[in-house]
């Protein structure tokens, strides 16, 4: 056997010996394969849809519609009730385009008897019959609720109460009036129809003497205000919806 052959025999045996420590110390993992990697991590946070039926339906209440009380109303003719409902449609299209089911319910509306959702939000504006320059709006949760309802129950109101103030003062620029808020909110009807475990809340949205080119004209800005309130509180109940960063689609709906 001629010295080259020996060579590169020799040479040969050392790159096997070389290759079957590799393979001692960091063995193959044949589990996968580029076609099969594993998808990269989602941004979503993690949390988990409640096991609720209705864990993804709210109601809105289009204040002062479907009866003879048309509520506040300007010298123009316009109504609050005609603002009140602009507003809640919008508000119903924003939702519906994440996914949400929205029941778009009557002031008096017969549905409202033990209804159950993740959330009502009843939808009023306030009187034209004050100084042009008052502004602001206002919250409210049951007082019966707060007396007798359960600690959870309480808490459930306040945590949409407190995502609707944060989200609305943040999208319309108006100032909370905690003032000003009457009785006739805080003992609103509906609260006494729903479900126990609805969380409800009466939201007026604005003054029509000050805020008026607001709700009357740009009604999709206070309406995406209630949207992402509603949206927030969503999300304190550990429920996923599409968008994670408090956004909602940039393209609001037309009236």
């Amino acid at each position: 056997m001629g010295w080259s052959l020996r060579l590169f025999l020799k040479a040969l045996g050392v790159a096997l010996g070389i290759a079957l420590l590799f393979v001692l110390v960091h063995p193959l993992d044949l589990s996968t394969s580029p076609s099969r990697a594993a998808p990269a991590t989602s941004a979503l946070p993690n949390i988990t849809p409640t096991a609720t039926p209705y864990s993804l339906r709210v109601g809105l209440v289009a204040g002062h519609s479907g009866g003879d009380d048309p509520g506040a109303t300007c010298p123009n003719g316009i109504t609050e009730a005609q603002v009140n409902a602009r507003i809640a449609r919008h508000a119903a299209r924003i939702l519906e385009s994440i996914g949400v089911k929205v029941d778009m319910l009557r002031e008096f509306d017969p549905l409202l008897q033990g209804y159950q959702a993740l959330a009502l939000v009843s939808i009023h504006a306030d009187s034209c019959q004050t100084s042009p320059d008052r502004s602001g709006f206002k919250l409210a949760v049951s007082d019966a609720l707060q007396r007798e309802g359960t600690r959870q129950q309480r808490a459930r109101a306040q945590r949409l109460k407190e995502c609707l103030k944060t989200w609305y003062q943040e999208t319309t620029h108006l100032d909370f009036d905690p003032y000003t808020i009457t009785r006739d909110m805080r003992e609103y009807h509906a609260f006494k129809e729903v479900d126990p475990n609805t969380p409800a809340v009466i939201i007026e949205v604005g003054y029509l003497a000050g805020d008026y080119d607001l709700l009357v004209n740009r009604p999709a800005v206070p309406a995406r205000g209630i949207a992402l309130g509603i949206l927030c509180f969503a999300r304190t109940e550990n429920i996923l919806l599409p968008y994670p960063d408090d956004s909602l689609p940039t393209a609001l709906p037309t009236p």
